[in-house]
């Protein structure tokens, strides 16, 4: 201590340091390629064969930053009822996420998803406004019944007013549909539409956050990450993945890329001059 009672304090420092890894695996690679799914859905996919085109996958040591910034989340939601749908369309469930800012590049603030409670397959809609709701329904319901040859018997959402206007539900009525409506201020309850809006957001979030994207591209993150989703391992099927449940065909997934990748589009002859860029 010195006279005038202060204390020197001899502080060394070095100077600051950035450290960059680079890891070059296809295991980290794949991990990106399939929007940051976890390695070990990853893992299932490659080694049980669900999928053509992707190798086994091991698990790394290293986290994922991404991941870690975009997925943290709450304790999950009590256990489901065991009924589950035994053919397709038996049940759907569906919800309405948003609104998210800012809007997307279509000008969108909102997504609608729909599942099928019996593959788990997932179809999205992009919307400006809630109302927009019943007519991607109406638009829904044609796609999947032509395509699958059933009819949807049941309808699962919460109580919004897109879902109990007058107009959609006299739909819902004259085509005996089943309107299963779950209470006020309890989305567990609703917990498929619920949990697979949780997954797609994380996807999306990490696909952006990855790449440093702007957040106005969220509409494209999300619409990768559900045909993502539709080519991965669920613990509600054994050994098949949503899109194999719905279609009966392994699907492929050889021809993935990274979200963000840049990319080159050739432009048709028709669009421009002899001496125009290709």
């Amino acid at each position: 201590m010195t006279k005038n009672r202060m204390f020197p304090l001899a502080i060394h420092h070095d100077m600051p340091k950035c450290l960059t890894i680079i890891i070059n695996n296809k295991d980290w690679l794949w991990h990106l390629r399939y929007g940051h799914l976890n390695f070990e859905s990853l893992k299932q996919l490659g080694s049980k064969k669900m999928v053509k085109g992707l190798p086994n996958i091991h698990h790394p040591n290293e986290m994922c930053s991404s991941c870690v910034l975009s997925k943290q989340h709450r304790n999950s939601f009590g256990k489901e009822a065991n009924w589950r749908a035994t053919m397709p369309l038996e049940l759907v469930h569906t919800d309405v996420c948003g609104p998210l800012t800012p809007v997307s590049n279509g000008q969108n603030q909102y997504f609608l998803t729909f599942i099928d409670d019996y593959s788990r397959k997932t179809w999205v809609y992009f919307l400006k406004r809630k109302s927009e709701v019943f007519g991607y329904f109406k638009e829904f319901k044609t796609l999947v019944e032509k395509q699958s040859g059933y009819h949807i018997k049941a309808l699962r959402s919460d109580q919004g007013g897109e879902y109990t206007a007058g107009a959609f539900q006299e739909f819902l009525k004259q085509h005996g549909i089943r309107h299963q409506f779950t209470p006020a201020y309890t989305p567990q309850l609703n917990g498929v539409a619920e949990r697979k809006n949780r997954t797609i957001l994380n996807m999306a979030r990490s696909m952006l956050k990855d790449k440093n994207m702007p957040k106005s591209f969220w509409a494209e993150a999300v619409l990768c990450a559900v045909y993502q989703q539709n080519r991965c391992p669920t613990k509600s099927l054994d050994t098949k993945t949503p899109y194999e449940a719905w279609s009966t065909h392994k699907p492929s997934v050889s021809h993935l890329r990274v979200f963000g990748s840049i990319a080159y589009i050739k432009v048709p002859e028709a669009r421009r001059t002899k001496l125009e860029d290709k």
